[in-house]
């Protein structure tokens, strides 16, 4: 049975013909099936056809009937839409992908680039903050992109007002990426365009939303994980107290990434997101050479607590004789069992919000499962988080 819960051994094959990309994007685009749904199919069933064809079942074990996957058709126009706009696919277990990306368990399993890709073998950091920046706060995120830049980084950010396009611009001659929340061909905000457009000449623009898809609000948080993915830090340069610059910081923390912050004035309601992440820890940055010596110092610390765990492994198998026991990743649990408690979150949740360690109550699960697969709910747009740790169907 256990042997049953462990990944698939074989390792994800990327797509190398037409039909291999238009199956992928059948079964991506298929309804109720997001990043960390469609690594659990293909991990049960090997290759993504396999998983398409047993995608009806899946859906019947979550008490969906009649289900339909992706239509051929729609798959066929995205990849259609992609060469009209020079965009070109990035799957997942191909060398080109991101590594850090790829580590995250909701990984986008394709990522449409429009630019250079060769930008994602970079150093990359990202710059993120407030829409409504302050001139202090353009200023900073100019003189950070340009000083990471001249140090061998690439910058990344999610090409909205303010800070975003602040570092942008800066960076645009040293290297920077953007990363949509709509479509790779849609440019948001609009007035934006130019800027858009000399990423895609000079840079690179990513995204894992299918071609033409207009950004809405659920897309934000699925995008600023990206942000965080790609990267080895997070700097924050000016954020409220509550803002989207939070959720990546949380992201990057979720990771396992640096998160840090440019401090400001205790009275700019700008600066208050950025002074709360200080306080809680994250890095001090006054300017780019900040950024350069943290993470210059980070890989040497994380090559030592590796050296030390390895030690302490060797050590505690000595006594018998015996080697240490391989680490296994945790098993996952199987696919069908996944949607069928994706069904019972949503069967109790409604308009009215419900809070969280109440529905934990009712399912009579573990914790760990349940708060698991809230966050793929609330990632997909199907539910979504009300303050007081409350929880709606959306």
């Amino acid at each position: 049975m256990a042997e049953e819960l462990l990944p698939s051994p074989h390792p994800l094959t990327p797509p190398r013909s037409e039909d291999d990309w238009v199956t992928w994007f059948r079964l991506l685009r298929s309804r109720r099936v997001g990043p960390t749904t469609f690594h659990r199919l293909i991990s049960e069933h090997g290759t993504a056809a396999d998983a398409l064809a047993a995608l009806p079942d899946v859906a019947r074990a979550a008490g969906v009937e009649r289900y339909a996957p992706c239509p051929i058709e729609v798959a066929q126009e995205e990849l259609r839409q992609g060469r009209l706009a020079g965009a070109v696919p990035l799957a997942i277990g191909d060398p080109a992908y991101p590594a850090l990306l790829s580590e995250l368990s909701d990984a986008p399993p394709v990522l449409w680039c429009l630019g250079d890709p060769a930008l994602l073998d970079r150093r990359l950091v990202a710059l993120v903050g407030a829409r409504n920046a302050s001139s202090l706060g353009t200023r900073m995120a100019k003189s950070l992109a340009e000083g990471l830049t001249a140090a061998g980084f690439a910058v990344v950010s999610g090409l909205a007002r303010g800070v975003d396009t602040a570092a942008h611009l800066a960076a645009l001659e040293g290297g920077t990426i953007a990363v949509q929340a709509g479509g790779v061909d849609v440019i948001y905000p609009a007035e934006n365009a130019v800027l858009a457009q000399e990423i895609a000449e000079r840079g690179l623009r990513l995204s894992e939303q299918p071609m033409g898809m207009q950004p809405q609000a659920r897309h934000f948080p699925a995008r600023n994980r990206i942000i965080s993915g790609l990267v080895q830090a997070v700097v924050v340069v000016e954020a409220a107290a509550k803002s989207g610059s939070l959720i990546t910081a949380r992201s990057a923390l979720d990771q396992g990434r640096e998160v840090m912050s440019v401090p400001g004035h205790p009275f700019d309601g700008r600066a208050a997101g950025c002074n709360m992440l200080i306080r809680d820890g994250a890095t001090l940055v006054r300017g780019p050479a900040d950024v350069v010596e943290a993470l210059t110092a980070a890989p040497m610390l994380l090559r030592q607590a590796r050296t030390a765990d390895t030690a302490d492994t060797a050590i505690a198998a000595r006594p018998d004789g015996s080697p240490p026991a391989p680490r296994r990743d945790p098993p996952r649990r199987p696919l069908a069992e996944v949607a069928a408690l994706h069904g019972q979150i949503l069967d109790r949740l409604g308009p009215s919000p419900v809070a969280e360690d109440q529905l934990i109550r009712d399912l009579n699960a573990p914790a760990g499962a349940v708060g698991a697969e809230l966050v793929t709910l609330e990632l997909e747009g199907r539910i979504e988080r009300r303050p007081g740790g409350l929880l709606a169907r959306t």
